[in-house]
């Protein structure tokens, strides 16, 4: 069946059309009982699927789906190119991060030929890290080529709304007791003034104006950013890094980026480029947010105008009592507490509910946060307002 052919059958055919998809689902050398056989690209479609979910854990008799991919790089190559030609780019990143996973095809991504064929997204960006001390020179360069786009894509996606958002919460936080006609916050004078309601006039005479100034250069906000960098928190990792250089970027927000397993690295100074930060990660190992509360608590100077902002699954390897202490004593000193689960798209992970219980009794609810929300929950905190909270936290 030609393509053509195929198109008029998705057109006049429905029946047809039913039994090409389930015979391009159920997959085998024959037509798996649907009475259709494929050729020309759904053959081609089926074949680079075949290689990457053919094989079972428990083969069936009659039915070797099983092309696989092997160890030949070449293969591997002329599957990515199949991939990329057949299904849409969320498909492609999705069967690639797959073969990853089930054909253990890691090592070949340390070859500087298969990072140029691969779909770059947030989780290969994710792997590449994870392999950093393992890839020879001949790879590093394609690899920092690799997650520099990465990056460049998100930060064009996400700068922008983050920094509109921060800057009018930023000139919202900055309160003024009498402020200018076009400064005055309507809502909370209002609210103030309720008490000089006049029901004969149908009005409020406000006795005290509040308003928003506008948030100077010497006006700042200290935001620390502290992410667990095991390796379940990739994407997390990833994400944080762009959203730290943004935050770096404006005047108003004294930034400091720290990550941490067992051990504790700020790499505050390196924030003016994001590629740099994520390649001064470590991926894996083991956990101590104790630690690292302790080293963010131990340099936070003005604590009401300090935002810390944990990410992390919360399985702490450290001394959970002394974690949570900290927590409860840099809320008592006027900092806004913010624990997130993850920053990604992919909802919230595995994560210890014991301890995420704990914290939403200090007042610090865990919740996993997408890229898209994470502007609104800084201003919310900036603001010292209720968090915006999913409803599927």
């Amino acid at each position: 069946m030609t393509d053509t052919q195929s198109e008029a059958a998705t057109t006049t055919d429905p029946a047809q059309e039913r039994l090409r998809r389930w015979r391009l689902v159920l997959g085998g050398d024959t037509a798996d009982g649907t009475g259709h056989a494929l050729s020309g690209q759904d053959a081609a479609m089926d074949g680079a699927l075949a290689a990457l979910y053919g094989k079972g854990d428990t083969p069936q008799a009659g039915r070797d789906r099983s092309a696989g991919l092997g160890a030949s790089a070449p293969s591997v190559a002329r599957w990515l190119g199949d991939i990329r030609t057949y299904f849409p780019s969320s498909v492609v990143q999705v069967m690639q991060r797959d073969a990853i996973d089930r054909l253990g095809l890691a090592t070949l991504l340390l070859e500087p030929e298969m990072l140029e064929a691969v779909e770059a997204d947030v989780h290969l960006v994710g792997t590449l890290l994870s392999l950093d001390k393992a890839m020879p020179e001949t790879t590093k360069e394609t690899a920092r080529a690799v997650v520099r786009k990465v990056v460049e894509d998100l930060e064009k996606r996400l700068a922008t709304r983050t920094r509109a958002t921060l800057t009018g919460a930023l000139d919202r936080s900055a309160r003024v007791s009498r402020p200018r006609h076009h400064d005055i916050d309507w809502n909370r004078t209002i609210a103030a003034n309720l008490k000089h309601y006049l029901p004969e006039h149908r009005t409020v005479v406000p006795e005290r104006l509040i308003g928003h100034g506008r948030a100077s250069r010497s006006v700042k906000k200290e935001v620390v950013l502290c992410v667990d960098q095991s390796g379940s928190m990739a994407a997390s990792v990833v994400y944080a890094s762009v959203f730290g250089a943004v935050l770096a970027s404006m005047r108003s927000v004294d930034t400091r980026l720290v990550v941490f397993d067992t051990a504790v690295v700020d790499l505050t100074d390196q924030l003016d480029d994001p590629v740099d930060v994520l390649f001064g990660t470590r991926l894996g190992g083991g956990t101590d947010i104790n630690r690292a509360l302790a080293y963010c608590q131990a340099r936070i100077t003005r604590p009401a105008e300090t935002v810390v902002v944990l990410i992390s699954d919360l399985y702490e390897g450290g001394i959970r009592d002394e974690m949570l202490k900290r927590v409860a004593a840099m809320k008592a000193s006027g900092v806004q507490f913010v624990t997130l689960l993850a920053l990604s798209d992919e909802g919230a992970p595995a994560y210890d509910r014991e301890h995420a219980a704990a914290l939403a009794a200090l007042g610090a609810p865990a919740f996993a946060c997408t890229p898209d929300l994470f502007p609104e929950v800084m201003a919310a905190a900036i603001e010292k307002r209720p968090l915006p909270i999913p409803d599927t936290a």
